[in-house]
């Protein structure tokens, strides 16, 4: 059936758009990363795949990890297409759990390079959720997804701090970053962050945070530090390679939690989980 509304305007297809997919592709624990090319290395950590996809910059598996069936969707660079992402994903998923798993530059001086950072909530830098929420509307991480990253981080000894993100909308002037070819007009912008306690600077979860909220979904993110900023220090290939490897290790794992904490919840009969419900 087309939309009813008008203003949609899209192809009437069984598939969506931009993602490719169609109902029953996805599962519902989904991690998004941003780099489509993380989507094979996360494929080489499930026991087996039964959806591979790619369409444009968006690349998604699903297949089976710990005896649980799961996803994960690369959103490409920044909360524009998050948006596109996550509303396709809405119309064929009912009730996702989203974990952005991704890259960011370290603002405070104590962390280092290849030290993940679990988002407890992000400041709004980018403008794409502006067009859902007020401006003063909070990005919040889901409390269950931010206990399931740090209960994933203590079972694989990775980790993390646990903090506030900034999104940022660009990743050279809208971060503070100076280009000699162009004026910037935050120069101090990370220095700003950073002396408001913020973490880090990323480019997506802000996105996944508002857009997931709003639909009633859980979402929450961790990064894995490629630069610091603080220092003006950026890691080399081989950093990247190990970070990158945690970031993923710790969204799947993130997910078998979350799938033990559902569990939790249901033999309980509760409305929600709490710590008291873990065996």
């Amino acid at each position: 059936m087309p939309p009813a509304d008008r203003r949609v305007a899209l192809p009437e297809e069984e598939r969506q758009y931009h993602i490719a997919l169609g109902r029953g592709e996805l599962a519902d624990l989904i991690l998004l990363p941003g780099d489509p090319d993380r989507i094979p290395r996360i494929a080489e950590r499930m026991d087996s795949i039964e959806v591979e996809r790619r369409h444009r910059e968006f690349v998604s598996v699903t297949g089976i990890h710990k005896g649980r069936r799961v996803s994960a969707v690369a959103t490409g660079i920044g909360a524009d297409n998050v948006e596109i992402v996550i509303a396709e994903i809405l119309a064929i998923v009912d009730r996702p759990t989203f974990v952005r798993i991704g890259s960011s530059g370290a603002l405070q001086p104590g962390i280092a390079i290849g030290d993940l950072i679990i988002t407890t909530g992000a400041v709004r830098l980018e403008t794409t959720t502006s067009w859902y929420v007020h401006e003063g509307f909070p990005a919040v991480a889901h409390p269950e997804v931010v206990m399931a990253l740090v209960e994933a981080g203590a079972r694989l000894g990775l980790p993390a701090h646990v903090g506030i993100t900034a999104t940022a909308p660009g990743f050279f002037g809208a971060q503070g970053r100076p280009i000699p070819q162009l004026p910037i007009r935050y120069p101090d912008l990370a220095d700003e962050m950073a002396r408001q306690g913020v973490l880090n600077f990323e480019m997506e979860a802000s996105a996944v945070l508002v857009l997931a909220g709003l639909a009633g979904c859980r979402a929450g993110a961790v990064c894995g530090v490629f630069a610091q900023r603080a220092r003006g220090e950026f890691a080399d290939a081989e950093a990247r390679g190990r970070t990158e490897a945690a970031t993923i290790d710790i969204g799947l794992e993130a997910l078998a939690v979350l799938s033990e904490m559902d569990r939790q919840r249901e033999d309980a009969a509760a409305p929600r989980w709490r710590p008291s419900l873990w065996r």
